[in-house]
């Protein structure tokens, strides 16, 4: 029969519709499906590993898998990045160049301009999204760094989450850095993980590769064809460094010779294996002021034994994450869909050479680069410590250009050591070795490039439109020629790159670069001309010999620049703009027993740079009555209030120098204990502890947590996550307060620090946060 004019609901249905079912047909909608032998693809992004770290890059760090996913498969040894994380990441998922995307910086500022949205655009399509519209399912883990810092709490818009973006599941975290023992938080899906206390043993990468595991074996539980993505993002090898013990053992002594020696003995492997051309050359080390790292026979033999022990703890870090792939190629094997799984392996960045001249073993503490009298950038703890739990510590910057072997600088700059990094890919089935073939391609390769290549690859079609608006295109164009034959020549023949003033531009062989130099005018650069066709560690610049050559790339950059919404550049102080209402973040707040963990950026806010209070309601304290009051902070700085054998003990842990004050006795029935804090000259605080109004303790000119210290939240009732005192936590656990604890309540007070040293700091601690 014919259905009624004003009838709702049947538009688009194909069956026939009569008033029974007996006189209609009925017809099914289905979801996308992938076509029939679609690859699976696995993409594994590492956080800040340098262009030698694994072994088919020249690193003698044991890597088994990769070592075997190259000997199989490809190396792109000319494959190009961001020089930082966040821009790298919305790259890669993306096709679009970062500030084009929203991504000009990392995600932990604000400047308030479109190419540092620092979330991503409703226009801009990822590529979990184009995957599933192809039927795939589509899972991320780890590191994801693609939310703006101050969104990272429940009451936030989420359109830049993970499952916003295309991903059926998640894990990990939002944020740019984490520790490996005790992570701040931990998402699932959209959702806050609630850890009180990690379990005994617990590692940050095995996690991470228990729950990807645990997605593929539940895919294929249910379902045993559909084509899966992986995407897992380490948040190795991001400091704070640590490794698990016996990874540590397994590289003790093995670094006694030193950086310069490693990065001579690195390059002769490379070239052995053919990853540059003959007469390459490289510079022993890198010698600009601000980047210089010292000849290692100069340092002292105290110095040497310490500084040895932070690459031992990164090479077992290496050594992990090739563990880690090492499981899931385990997994790919029993389900015997190694042969038909795409696989690629690379960095978002150079290696790092945040750690400073020196390195240190108090993280957060090195950044606070200011001149105060009597700041500890490294707190000298045992040297032994280094690389566990106990501290959070990060590598001289002489092993950073050894990780960058055999290119100059760092990330974070323009030259290669900041954006030129391993690639691996390997895909039997699809992209068999042929004989003869070496498997390395020299052709220039940038990130935007992985999407569409993938996509080719994979022989699957993007969408024109995302959320009814039209799709930006990609920037990236396929390297899929380049990977299928070696003889080919890139499609990508230019791009520009910018980060905080360091300037680049590729064009042809050509590379024009710029470090921006403090002091210097942003937008004055002193330009560096380079022919990597010859010379592809930079090292001979020509910009004095091709002035033309110059002008027209310059010309060039600025075109570029335009074209992908770089303009207005920004300089270390705008990184320290914040949008007006985040002001909220610092207004009083009740906090009641029970709430999850607070977030980080909403916890420190209560704090940063000014006077505070805190005060404890009790319904009445009774006799026995124990445990953590509030919390705030872990191994690597906070503060605690706590009851023990009826006295209030206050905890303060000035990035690992821990100091606690006993308060004295709770009488019988009190209701209200205080801790103030008054900020005095040299960013330091006055704490003071009060019982109903008494005053009964002073802990004073204590160094503030600045930064992004403290790195965990607040608890309320507990010490939850990571150990603020590391000798109560051994003793007592978390340590819930057993009494009738009311609520908890924060009064933020006067900013006593100046407008120009909390630019300074914050500015520094985005840019180490990615």
């Amino acid at each position: 029969m014919a259905v009624p004019s004003h009838a709702r609901g049947y538009e688009n249905f194909s069956g026939d519709i009569g008033r029974t079912t007996a006189d209609s047909t009925p017809e099914w909608s289905y979801p996308p499906t992938a076509p029939a032998g679609s690859p699976n693809i696995i993409v594994v992004l590492v956080d800040d590993m340098g262009y030698s770290d694994i072994g088919p890059f020249g690193s003698e760090i044991e890597t088994p898998t990769l070592d075997r996913l190259a000997a199989n498969g490809l190396r792109l040894t000319n494959f190009h990045t961001t020089p930082l994380c966040s821009p790298s990441r919305a790259a890669l998922l993306t096709g679009v160049n970062s500030h084009r995307a929203g991504f000009g910086f990392v995600a932990n500022a604000d400047p308030g301009y479109p190419g540092l949205r620092l979330e991503l655009a409703d226009d801009v399509l990822t590529l979990p999204e184009i995957l599933r519209a192809n039927g795939y399912a589509t899972y991320a883990v780890g590191k994801w760094h693609l939310v703006r810092d101050a969104t990272l709490h429940p009451a936030a818009n989420r359109d830049s989450w993970p499952t916003q973006r295309g991903f059926d599941r998640y894990y990990g975290s939002l944020e740019g850095l984490n520790s490996f023992y005790y992570p701040n938080q931990l998402v699932s899906d959209s959702s806050a993980v609630e850890f009180d206390e990690y379990p005994r043993g617990y590692y940050l990468t095995d996690d991470y590769t228990d729950k990807a595991v645990g997605y593929l074996k539940e895919l294929r539980a249910h379902d045993a064809t559909k084509p899966f993505f992986l995407y897992f993002a380490h948040t190795a090898m991001h400091g704070p460094l640590q490794a698990k013990p016996d990874d540590l053992a397994k590289y003790r002594g093995r670094y006694r010779e030193g950086w310069d020696r490693l990065r001579q003995s690195r390059f002769a492997k490379q070239l052995a294996e053919g990853l540059f051309p003959e007469g390459t050359q490289q510079k022993p080390r890198n010698t600009e002021p601000g980047y210089e790292a010292r000849e290692w026979d100069s340092l002292t033999p105290e110095q040497q034994s310490r500084f040895e022990r932070y690459m031992e703890v990164y090479a077992g870090m290496v050594d992990s994450i090739d563990q880690s792939l090492g499981r899931i190629v385990d997994v790919l094997e029993r389900f015997g869909e190694l042969d038909n799984t795409i696989i690629v392996f690379t960095s978002d960045n150079g290696g790092t050479a945040e750690g400073g001249p020196e390195g240190t073993r108090t993280y957060f503490a090195q950044f606070a680069q200011v001149d105060e009298p009597d700041w500890e950038r490294d707190v000298p703890h045992d040297d032994s410590l280094i690389g566990t739990a106990e501290l959070g510590v990060h590598y001289p910057r002489g092993w950073g250009q050894a990780s960058n072997t055999p290119f100059r600088f760092y990330k974070g700059q323009t030259f290669a050591g900041g954006v030129r990094v391993p690639f691996v890919l390997s895909w039997p089935k699809g992209l068999p070795r042929i004989d003869g073939d070496s498997g390395i391609r020299q052709e220039y390769t940038y990130v935007t490039d992985l999407a569409p290549t993938l996509l080719e690859l994979a022989g699957l079609s993007r969408p024109s439109v995302r959320n009814g608006l039209p799709a930006k295109d990609f920037d990236g164009v396929s390297a899929v020629e380049v990977l299928r034959d070696p003889a080919a020549v890139s499609r990508h023949t230019e791009q520009y790159s910018e980060m905080t003033g360091h300037r680049g531009f590729y064009r042809d062989g050509w590379k024009l670069l710029a470090l921006h130099e403090p002091g210097r005018d942003i937008d004055d650069p002193r330009w560096q001309l380079f022919d990597v066709r010859t010379d592809p560690t930079e090292l001979h610049d020509l910009s004095e010999q091709f002035p033309e050559k110059v002008a027209e790339l310059s010309a060039a950059w600025d075109e570029a620049a335009w074209h992908n919404t770089v303009f207005p550049l920004i300089t270390r102080s705008d990184l320290a703009r914040r949008r007006p209402e985040e002001e909220r973040f610092g207004e009083q707040v009740r906090i009641l027993p029970g709430t999850p963990t607070l977030e980080r950026y909403r916890s420190q806010r209560l704090i940063a740079y000014r006077d505070f209070s805190i005060a404890v309601e009790l319904e009445g304290y009774r006799s026995g009555d124990e445990g953590v009051l509030v919390a705030h902070g872990d191994p690597l700085g906070g503060y605690l209030l706590y009851i023990e054998n009826g006295r209030l003990h206050f905890g303060y842990n000035a990035y690992g120098r821990f100091t606690t004050v006993d308060a004295g006795p709770v009488p019988s029935g009190s209701r209200n204990l205080t801790v103030t804090a008054r900020v005095r000259p040299h960013l330091r605080w006055d704490f003071g502890v009060g019982i109903d109004g008494v005053r009964t303790a002073d802990l004073p000119n204590q160094v503030q947590l600045v930064g992004m210290s403290p790195w965990t939240g607040i608890s309320v009732g507990l010490d939850a996550r990571g150990p603020v005192d590391r000798e109560l936590r051994e003793r007592r656990g978390v340590f819930r307060y057993t009494g009738d604890l009311r609520a908890i309540i924060y009064r933020p007070g006067t900013i006593g620090v100046d407008e120009a040293t909390r630019q300074a700091l914050d500015s520094e601690a985005e840019l180490i946060a990615e």
